[in-house]
């Protein structure tokens, strides 16, 4: 019911009226946690709502009942996922067209890693994958990948596994030619993107791209 459209994943970490600009007619909203609470609120009741909602009041929990026509409610203790994993995997399960991750950065900078690291399940299902937020937009690759210039004035390439080779950079500031990128290095933080379209080309490895403003 779901494949070839796009999933929005609405979790309970920073979250504010930027999460619902790019909102396309055809997505599936899904609201994890106190994020079904975030969507009902602004008049946008998920398709699909889950998590063990200790974020939320009982009475906020029987407001996101009344609006969602699907919920899946789980023990707070007893699961081996956490809330966003649990909406990550049941995404990946209808095979999307794309999975967008909003509010899964927050003040839990574990959960944040953490979520960080499930770009890396979807990329080798070969499911597009991005974390956005009001000030960074996420995704992993391993191979050739074309950036458009857009409100994210900075790019940073970090590696995700031991080492990224092969890295060339066209239409950026500080171009790189067949490069290698180890973790802990820095050379990859705040690139800028100077032409309307960025090509960052791999040979081999897991290379996270962060684009990013003040």
């Amino acid at each position: 019911m779901y494949s070839n459209r796009r999933i929005l994943l609405f979790s309970g970490g920073n979250l504010g009226d930027w999460a619902v600009t790019d909102i396309q007619a055809d997505d599936v909203l899904v609201g994890i946690d106190r994020g079904a609470l975030f969507l009902v609120r602004r008049g946008l009741p998920p398709h699909f709502a889950l998590g063990d909602f200790d974020s939320v009041t009982a009475e906020e929990l029987q407001e996101i009942k009344n609006s969602c026509p699907e919920l899946d409610a789980c023990d707070p203790i007893m699961k081996d996922l956490t809330d966003t994993e649990m909406g990550f995997f049941w995404a990946l399960e209808h095979r999307p067209r794309e999975i967008v991750m909003l509010g899964v950065l927050g003040t839990r900078f574990d959960h944040s890693l953490a979520n960080v690291h499930l770009l890396r399940i979807a990329l080798e299902q070969g499911i597009p994958c991005r974390i956005v937020d009001e000030t960074n937009e996420l995704l992993l690759i391993d191979r050739t990948v074309q950036l458009r210039k857009s409100r994210f004035s900075h790019v940073s390439l970090l590696p995700l596994t031991m080492d990224v080779t092969g890295i060339t950079l066209t239409g950026f500031q500080y171009p790189l030619h067949k490069a290698t990128l180890t973790i802990g290095q820095s050379l990859g933080i705040s690139n800028v993107l100077v032409a309307d379209m960025g090509t960052v080309e791999i040979d081999s490895g897991y290379l996270l791209v962060i684009q990013s403003r003040d």
